[in-house]
C-alpha cells in the first residue's frame, strides 16, 4: 500500500467491494470498514492495523457483522484481531462484541467501567475488558500508541474518545456525528456539513457545559488532529478540525434547549 496521508484524505476514493485506506505509514494502517447501510443514520467501522497488530473500533451490530468481519478478512485473519474498541455500549456500536468474541476469545474490549456494566447484557461476561479509565494509553508492540479520552455525556456518561498519535487521527465515536442522506465519506463543505451535525448533535449531547469541556479537555492535551472520524456521517479532513471544534465549543443542545428557561 502507497503511503496515504490525511492531506490525501480528499482523495480517498470509496470501493464498496473492500475496505478503504485512510491511512499508512510505516507499517501502521487504518481504514474505513463501513457498512452497506443506505440511510441517514449509516454506521462506520473503522480498522487500525498496526504491525501483525489490529483493533476494530466501533464495529457495530450483529445485523452487519458478516459484513463487517469480510472486510476484515480481506486485511487480515480475522482470528488474529487483538482487541476492538467501544466507545460506548449502544448496539450500533457494540452489539457484535459477543461474535468478535467467538472469533477471538482472547481479545481485549476496550471500554470504560461505566459502559461495562451495560456490555455484559450482550451476553459475553467472561474476556479481557481494558479500562480505558484506569489505563488512558495503550502501545502496540512496535511503541506506536493509542491515547484514550473520556468525554462524559457526550451522549452517554462513560462515553470516551480515541486518539491515534501515529496518523494524528481521533476516532470520535458519537461527538461529531452526522445524519446525512447524501453522505460522503469525506467532508466537502463544512457550511453544509454542519447543519447534517445538527440533526444529530443537537439531539443527542447533553448540554453545552458537557460539549465546552470536552473541548477545553483536548485543548489542554494539545494533541495535533489531522482528521476526525466519527461512528455516523462523514470523516472531517485536517483543513476542518479547527471549525469542527469551534462547532461543539459553541453548540447549543440537549438540555441548553429542553430547559432553555433556566439556563442562564
Amino acid at each position: 500500500m502507497q503511503a496515504i496521508t490525511a492531506n490525501a484524505l480528499s482523495q480517498v476514493i470509496v470501493d464498496t467491494k473492500q475496505p478503504t485506506p485512510l491511512f499508512s505509514e510505516n507499517g501502521h494502517a487504518i481504514y474505513w470498514l463501513g457498512i452497506p447501510d443506505e440511510t441517514a443514520f449509516r454506521c462506520n467501522a473503522y480498522f487500525i492495523k498496526d504491525g501483525d497488530e489490529a483493533i476494530i473500533v466501533d464495529p457495530g451490530n450483529k445485523i452487519f457483522f458478516e459484513f463487517v468481519k469480510k472486510r476484515v478478512a480481506q486485511i487480515m485473519d480475522p482470528k488474529k484481531v487483538m482487541g476492538q474498541i467501544l466507545c460506548h455500549q449502544d448496539p450500533d456500536v457494540a452489539a457484535s462484541m459477543p461474535d468478535w468474541l467467538q472469533v477471538n476469545p482472547k481479545m481485549k474490549v476496550f471500554s470504560t467501567s461505566r459502559a461495562q456494566v451495560l456490555l455484559l447484557h450482550y451476553g459475553a461476561t467472561d474476556y479481557d475488558f481494558y479500562d480505558i479509565t484506569a489505563e488512558p494509553e495503550f502501545t502496540f508492540s512496535s511503541g506506536n500508541t493509542l491515547k484514550f479520552i473520556e468525554a462524559p455525556f457526550l451522549h452517554f456518561p462513560g462515553a470516551f474518545v480515541t486518539y491515534d498519535v501515529q496518523s494524528r487521527y481521533l476516532f470520535s465515536g458519537d461527538v461529531w456525528a452526522a445524519l446525512d442522506i447524501d453522505w460522503t465519506l469525506v467532508v466537502e463543505d463544512f457550511a453544509y456539513h454542519a447543519q447534517k451535525m445538527d440533526l444529530f448533535n443537537v439531539d443527542y449531547m447533553a448540554s453545552n457545559l458537557a460539549t465546552r469541556g470536552f473541548i477545553k479537555r483536548l485543548k489542554n492535551m494539545q494533541l495535533p488532529i489531522d482528521a476526525i472520524l466519527p461512528q455516523h456521517g462523514s470523516i472531517m479532513g485536517k483543513q476542518y478540525v479547527q471549525s469542527a471544534l469551534d462547532y461543539l465549543e459553541n453548540l447549543k443542545c440537549g438540555l441548553d434547549i429542553i430547559y432553555a428557561d433556566l439556563v442562564e
